[in-house]
C-alpha cells in the first residue's frame, strides 16, 4: 500500500462543497480535475491469495481508465442515456466501475444484488424495463427469461466479457464524460424486499449529493484515517461512502463480502481508523471473541440501514482509540483534554434509506454514553424539517407514537415507472420513510418498528424494535441476535421472537429464554412474547439480498403457531 496521502487538499474539499455542477453523475470527474494526488492509489479492493489477504490498490486515473473501458463496451452495445441497465456483479468494487460507466455515458445502471432470487431479479428487471443485463452468472437469468420471453433485454452479457473488452476496438460518444441536469436520474436501487417485491428507488444527480457536502469538512478525512466500507455496493449505502472516499482522496477498502470470516484478516492488515457496515457485520463482529487486533485502531463504527441494537454497539465501543476531539464534548469523561486519545471508540447509528438518500439522524455511542434504547438522535443538517405525523400529516405531541416523516432535498424524486407508489409515501410536504417514531422534549427521535412491522395485538400496538434491544442487551447470556413479529392469535396479533442462539447457549430450550425474556421486559414495561421459537440454522433465520432480516417470511412460516 502507498505511503503517499491521497487526500485531497481542505481547499479542494471546501471548493466541491459550493461548486454547482458537482452531483452523483460526475464525482470522479470533479475529483480527477481538483486533487493534485490523483495518481496517488487509495480504493483498495480485497483478493485471497492461498490464505494471504492481498490488496489492490486503485488511484482515480486507474478509476479513470477502467471506467472508459467499461463505457466503452457498454457504449459498443448501442446503450445511450436515458436506458436503465441491469448490473448484476458480485459485491465489491465492480458494481461500482459499472455505476460510473454506465453514468458516464448518461445511462442509468440499475444495481442489484446478486443475492436475489432470479424469478424475483427478471420480476425486477422487466418492471424496470432495462435495455440489457451484465451479470457474473447469466446461466440463472437464461433460464428464468425462458418463463417470461417478452420481458428479455437486448443483451444479456457475462461481465467477464466486459472485463477483458480491448477498448482499441471501440469508442466513446464525442461528447463524453456526459453532462448531466440537475434532477437526471444517475441510478436505480432495488429496496430490500423485507417486507414484499423490491421496491425501485431512484437516485437524482443533485438529490443524492445534496446533504452531503458538509463531510467534505466534517467527515474524518486525517492523513492516519483509513475507511472499511462493508456496505453492500449496490446499495444506496455503498455508493454513498464510494462517492464521499473518492471526492476525500480516502484510503478505502472496498470489501465484497461481509462475514467475519473473510473481514477479520483484510481489517488485521488494513488497520482501519473507520469502518462502515450494515448491522449484519456488526452483529458477528460484536459475538464471541472481540476482533482487538483488527480494530485497535478503530475510532469510528458507521452503520445504516437498519438500526443498530445497543446489546452488539455496546461491546464494538470497547475496542480502539480515538482522539479527544473526535467526540462531542458532552461524551468526553471527567478530566479529558483536546487532544488527548482515549481508549474505546465511538458507534455512528445513522437511520437512512435509499428513498432519503443518506443517514437522516444519527445517535452516537461510546462507551461513556448512557443507554438509550432505540434513539437516533436529532435530524441532520440536510433535514430542513422532521417530524412525527398522525395519519392526516398533523404533527403529534412530543411523546406521542406516529408516521416519521422528513422535508429535505436529499430524498428520491420516487419510484422508477410507479407515481402511485411514490405519492404513497408523500403527506402533506413530507416524505414518509416508512417508520414509526416518537420525538422527546429534547428533540431526540426513537425508532420503534418500520409501519409494515407492528403488532396489532387485542390490546393495542406493540413495537418490536424495543422488545429486541431487550432481549439482545439483557438476555446477552442466552441471545446472539432475534427478530420479533406478530402471528396471528385468538384475538389479534401476538409477538413472538425468533432468536439465534450465543455458541455457548445452544443447549437452551424456547421456554427457558422466554421465561428470562419476559422477565426483562416486563422490568421495562413492554409487552411480553407469547412464545419464542430458536432458529437452529441459518435456514431458520431468512435474511434478504441486503442481510436484513426477512420479517414477512418470519411471520408466514409461524403463522399457524397458536392455531387451535
Amino acid at each position: 500500500m502507498s505511503d503517499s496521502t491521497s487526500i485531497a487538499p481542505l481547499a479542494v474539499r471546501q471548493g466541491f462543497m459550493t461548486e454547482p455542477g458537482l452531483g452523483a453523475g460526475n464525482f470522479l470527474d470533479h475529483a480527477l480535475a481538483a486533487n493534485p494526488h490523483r495518481a496517488v492509489p487509495f480504493i483498495y479492493s480485497d483478493h485471497d491469495h492461498r490464505g494471504q489477504v492481498v490488496l489492490r490498490g486503485h488511484s482515480l486515473t486507474d478509476l479513470a481508465a477502467l471506467r472508459d473501458r467499461y463505457a466503452t463496451w457498454y457504449h459498443a452495445n448501442g446503450v445511450r442515456p436515458g436506458e436503465p441497465v441491469g448490473i448484476v456483479v458480485a459485491e465489491g468494487l465492480e458494481p461500482l466501475i459499472h455505476f460510473l460507466a454506465l453514468t458516464a455515458l448518461g445511462a442509468i445502471p440499475t444495481m442489484i444484488n446478486d443475492a436475489m432470487r432470479p424469478d424475483v431479479m427478471v420480476g425486477y428487471l422487466e418492471h424496470v424495463g432495462v435495455a440489457g443485463v451484465v451479470a457474473d452468472d447469466t446461466t440463472r437469468l437464461q433460464f428464468a427469461y425462458r418463463n417470461a420471453p417478452r420481458s428479455r433485454p437486448r443483451f444479456l452479457a457475462q461481465a467477464a466479457e466486459v472485463r477483458a473488452y480491448d477498448a482499441a476496438a471501440g469508442r466513446l460518444p464525442e461528447v463524453y464524460p456526459y453532462r448531466h441536469e440537475p434532477d437526471d436520474i444517475v441510478a436505480l436501487i432495488h429496496s430490500s424486499g423485507t417486507t414484499g417485491t423490491p421496491k425501485s428507488t431512484t437516485l437524482g444527480h443533485r438529490s443524492f449529493w445534496d446533504g452531503k457536502q458538509a463531510r467534505m469538512e466534517r467527515f474524518p478525512a486525517e492523513p492516519y484515517d483509513r475507511l472499511m466500507s462493508l456496505m453492500p455496493h449496490t446499495h444506496a449505502g455503498g455508493l454513498s461512502y464510494f462517492l464521499t472516499a473518492v471526492l476525500l482522496g480516502l484510503p478505502t477498502v472496498i470489501m465484497s463480502d461481509w462475514r467475519r470470516s473473510v473481514v477479520e484478516p483484510v481489517m488485521e492488515a488494513f488497520q482501519p481508523t473507520m469502518v462502515a457496515s450494515f448491522p449484519r457485520t456488526f452483529v458477528e463482529l460484536a459475538t464471541g471473541e472481540l476482533p482487538v487486533k483488527g480494530a485497535a485502531k478503530v475510532h469510528s463504527w458507521f452503520n445504516t440501514g437498519d438500526s443498530a441494537h445497543y446489546g452488539h454497539i455496546r461491546r464494538l465501543v470497547q475496542l480502539g482509540e480515538r482522539p479527544a476531539g473526535l467526540i462531542q464534548s458532552w461524551l468526553l469523561p471527567a478530566g479529558a483534554a483536546a487532544g488527548e486519545t482515549l481508549p474505546g471508540s465511538q458507534f455512528i447509528d445513522g437511520l437512512g434509506s435509499s428513498e432519503m438518500g443518506m443517514a437522516l439522524f444519527g445517535q452516537i455511542t461510546s462507551p461513556e454514553t448512557a443507554r438509550a434504547d432505540r434513539c437516533v438522535g436529532k435530524a441532520q443538517a440536510a433535514v430542513i424539517k422532521a417530524a412525527v405525523l398522525d395519519e392526516n400529516g398533523a404533527e403529534v405531541p412530543d411523546g406521542t407514537v406516529g408516521l416519521l416523516g422528513v422535508i429535505t432535498p436529499s430524498r428520491t424524486p420516487g419510484y422508477w415507472n410507479d407515481s402511485r407508489l411514490t405519492r404513497s409515501f408523500e403527506l402533506n410536504g413530507y416524505w414518509l420513510t416508512g417508520d414509526v417514531a416518537r420525538r422527546d422534549a429534547e428533540g431526540n427521535f426513537y425508532h420503534l418498528d418500520r409501519t409494515v412491522d407492528v403488532i396489532d395485538t387485542a390490546h393495542g400496538p406493540v413495537y418490536s424494535l424495543p422488545i429486541e434491544e431487550i432481549l439482545i442487551a439483557d438476555c446477552a447470556d442466552l441471545v446472539q441476535d432475534c427478530s420479533v413479529v406478530g402471528v396471528p392469535g385468538p384475538a389479534g396479533q401476538r409477538p413472538i421472537a425468533v432468536v439465534r442462539l450465543q455458541a455457548d447457549a445452544v443447549g437452551a430450550a424456547a421456554e427457558e429464554v422466554r421465561e428470562k425474556a419476559n422477565k426483562a421486559l416486563a422490568d421495562a414495561g413492554l409487552a411480553t412474547l407469547a412464545a419464542v421459537v430458536i432458529a437452529r440454522t441459518d435456514a431458520d433465520y431468512p435474511l434478504g439480498p441486503t442481510g436484513k432480516v426477512l420479517k414477512r417470511e418470519l411471520r408466514t412460516r409461524h403463522a399457524a403457531l397458536f392455531a387451535g
